[in-house]
């Protein structure tokens, strides 16, 4: 008879997905993920399988989460420009329990010319990213916030790209009212 899990899945993918996001992938051993999973490595290898798969698994956690955060912070009320300024301002709030930066673009950065597997999460997950924020220009165009002769296709991509620098920008600098006057120029298109 199979035992049962002693751990919560998502809790322990969860320290998995820290110690990745700290450390890249690279640096990262199985030692580390084990030591911080609190799990004995074959509940690691029997769960998620190998690094790698876990890795992949860690980079889906994330997106859902950072997602999932967006959503909450966000009111049907709320104006086009609020909204994707709560997205990027997500993406320079510094967290004292989170590392630095954004797991998905140092792992872009890490491995995707390295990595045929992760750059195509990754690119799913960047092109996920960016229909989000295509979606929200969508309802806004519709709503008469936007002029419908704007290419919000062109528009997201832009916001994406801007989005992924001011990732690492963040990463690199304390600079907050740097990175908000940024923030707040890249707004001005829309």
């Amino acid at each position: 008879m199979a035992r049962s899990k002693e751990f919560d899945e998502q809790a322990v993918l969860d320290k998995a997905m820290t110690v990745f996001w700290a450390q890249g992938y690279e640096k990262t051993s199985i030692q580390d993920l084990v030591d911080e999973m609190k799990i004995h490595r074959r509940s690691l290898y029997d769960t998620f399988g190998d690094k790698h798969a876990l890795f992949l698994q860690s980079l889906d956690r994330y997106a859902k989460i950072i997602h999932q955060k967006f959503e909450n912070q966000l009111t049907k009320d709320m104006p086009i420009r609020e909204q994707l300024s709560v997205l990027f301002e997500m993406a320079i709030s510094q967290n004292e329990d989170q590392p630095r930066g954004c797991l998905l673009v140092n792992s872009a950065a890490e491995l995707a010319l390295i990595d045929e597997e992760v750059e195509k999460k990754i690119q799913e997950l960047f092109t996920s990213a960016e229909m989000q924020i295509y979606d929200l220009l969508s309802v806004a165009q519709r709503n008469g916030e936007i002029s419908t002769a704007s290419d919000i296709t062109a528009v997201a991509s832009y916001l994406h790209n801007s989005l992924v620098g001011i990732r690492v920008l963040a990463k690199t600098t304390n600079d907050k009212s740097k990175l908000e006057s940024i923030i707040q120029l890249t707004l001005s298109i829309v």
